[in-house]
Formats: structure tokens, C-alpha cells, sequence
């Protein structure tokens, strides 16, 4: 990077302690649920795996409901929210495992970075890792890059972060 050039990355994550608050949250709330008392339903939690484990396909919409508006109420955007299928779990239960995306797949990148070129600002991006940085000797570039980038209908959420 040139000196008197400006940068920012669009990166795409959930924040990890929000995540965990709306979890906690979601324990709370199964623990209190009062139709769901005496039931297999639990969400294990075990580092950045996150599993719901429930009697049958009706409580597992409901165990997942819960977590899905908790992880709202947080601040996490949905498309960063990913449910696997259901799958038989030990005895009567069924599972779903829950992911939360995080990082701009290459192909996603190469594309954002395409609709950027083609919009014909005078900026340069490319991929680094799971993000994309944007770099330009104006400013101004960058700020109508953000504001093009927001207005775009992307299916995962972004952010821009390291603006300097």
C-alpha cells in the first residue's frame, strides 16, 4: 500500500460474545418453558459448536425458534445463521447442528470484487484470506464504495472494518 493511499476490509462474522449472550439466553428460556418441561430439548454448546437436541421434529422447531429470535434479538444477522438437517439422535431425539458462517468464501469475494470494478469507482480491491480490502488514494472512493457495497443484496452480512 502507498503512503497517501486509504483502506478498509469488508469482512463478514458474528460477534463471538454475542453469540454466547443469546445462547445463554436461550438456556434460560428453555429452562422456564413451561411446555417444554420434562423433554429431551438442549442446546450443547461446546466451543464453536452448537447443537439443539429435541423428542421429535415439532420441539426441535421449537428449540430452534427460541435460539433463531435470541441470536435476532443479539444483533446477529440471519444470513449469518446456518441449520444443518435433522438428524436421528441417541434413543427417540433428534439433533440439528447450528453454524454460524464466518469469512467471505472466494467465490463470494471474487464476485463482490466484480460488482465493485464494475461500478467503476476508482478504487482497488482484493481478496485476503476470508475478506476483501478495499484501497484508494481518496476517501471519498472509499465512502462510495461502503455506501454500494450496504446497497448490494448480498446472502451473507458485512462489515467494514480497519479504516485507515
Amino acid at each position: 500500500m502507498a503512503s497517501g493511499e486509504f483502506s478498509f476490509d469488508i469482512v463478514s462474522k458474528a460477534d463471538k460474545m454475542e453469540v454466547k449472550n443469546a445462547l445463554d439466553q436461550a438456556q434460560k428460556e428453555l429452562a422456564n418453558r413451561y411446555d417444554l418441561k420434562g423433554t429431551k430439548c438442549e442446546i450443547e454448546v461446546e466451543k464453536e459448536d452448537v447443537t439443539l437436541v429435541a423428542d421429535d421434529e415439532f420441539r426441535m422447531d421449537q428449540l430452534k425458534d427460541i435460539v433463531f429470535s435470541k441470536l435476532i434479538k443479539r444483533g446477529i444477522d440471519s444470513r449469518s445463521i446456518e441449520w444443518g438437517s435433522i438428524e436421528p439422535g441417541s434413543g427417540l431425539s433428534v439433533k440439528c447442528k447450528l453454524k454460524l458462517k464466518q469469512g467471505i468464501a472466494q467465490d463470494k469475494a471474487k464476485a463482490l470484487i466484480k460488482q465493485i470494478r464494475d461500478k467503476g469507482l476508482k478504487v482497488t480491491a482484493q481478496i485476503q484470506g476470508e475478506e476483501v480490502r478495499v484501497a484508494s488514494k481518496s476517501k471519498d472512493d472509499l465512502q462510495k464504495t461502503i455506501t454500494f457495497v450496504k446497497g448490494l443484496d448480498l446472502d451473507y452480512p458485512v462489515d467494514f472494518v480497519n479504516f485507515r
